[in-house]
């Protein structure tokens, strides 16, 4: 049985509000593909094609999309019959995916998005991901430490991007200046989980049960949770600054999550 990936994509993204007014933010395009794109990509490398995307913010734009996903992703022939009927016939597509879209409600909190595709998750083992990050995480590497450990959730620590420089003064004088530094002593949720199915019995359908606030806490101080340190790269799209960096690193030809994501993205 596959284990299937739940993706996280009803927010409003507000931060990115440029951008979001029109689309929901997994659908803002890095390098011409939507974010929601990359992030399928990612574990469709390691052999994880079977997603649940819980929606809301526009969700219609989620359906939109993946109707017409052969034709906007790949070549298309098309061709008229004798009686004028015109045929649809993608060419090389390669991406063997099953995708359920689930409009979880406009305003409500990750836990009880999650909670609101229970039924869709078979099996004892799950993975979630946020819709607005990359990486070039081992997805099977990150499987395997979850098993091993055999504890209820598995979270990726990973090292947060650098984004200011740092000013050391005393009093309006300036002692030291430094431009932007990797903080390697730094671990941050970055949004890659592997659940064991019991995390249901801590969600609720109500729209305020949040994910991160309470649930995991919780579980937390029951010594359910590991963390799996990533070392490697990691960027989030949360404002625009993060989406022109990624977009630059695009551009660059130097998209570090595409290295285990596959080239043809």
């Amino acid at each position: 049985m596959s284990i299937p990936v739940v993706v996280l994509c009803g927010g409003s993204g507000t931060r990115l509000r440029e951008q979001t007014e029109f689309l929901p933010k997994p659908l803002v395009q890095i390098g011409g593909k939507p974010m929601i794109h990359h992030i399928m990509k990612i574990y469709a490398h390691y052999g994880f094609t079977d997603f649940v995307l819980a929606l809301g913010y526009k969700q219609e734009k989620f359906k939109e999309y993946f109707s017409h996903f052969d034709i906007i992703n790949h070549d298309v022939y098309f061709s008229k019959d004798q009686l004028g009927s015109l045929h649809e016939f993608p060419l090389n597509v390669k991406d063997n995916w099953r995708v359920i879209l689930s409009d979880t409600g406009l305003n409500t909190l990750k836990g009880a998005r999650l909670k609101r595709v229970e039924k869709y998750i078979r099996g004892d083992t799950f993975m979630l991901a946020y819709g607005d990050s990359v990486g070039d995480i081992d997805i099977n590497e990150l499987l395997s430490f979850h098993n091993e450990h055999g504890k209820m959730v598995t979270v990726t620590g990973v090292r947060p991007p650098p984004r200011f420089g740092e000013i050391h003064h005393n009093r309006g004088e300036v002692i030291s200046f430094s431009e932007k530094k990797d903080n390697k002593a730094i671990s941050v949720n970055g949004g890659f989980y592997v659940f064991n199915r019991k995390i249901f019995d801590y969600l609720k359908e109500d729209e305020q049960c949040d994910l991160e606030y309470g649930v995991l806490e919780e579980i937390a101080r029951m010594g359910e949770m590991m963390v799996y340190e990533h070392t490697g790269y990691w960027g989030c799209m949360d404002t625009l600054y993060d989406l022109g960096m990624l977009q630059r690193l695009w551009d660059e030809g130097n998209a570090p999550w595409l290295k285990k994501g596959g080239d043809d993205v």
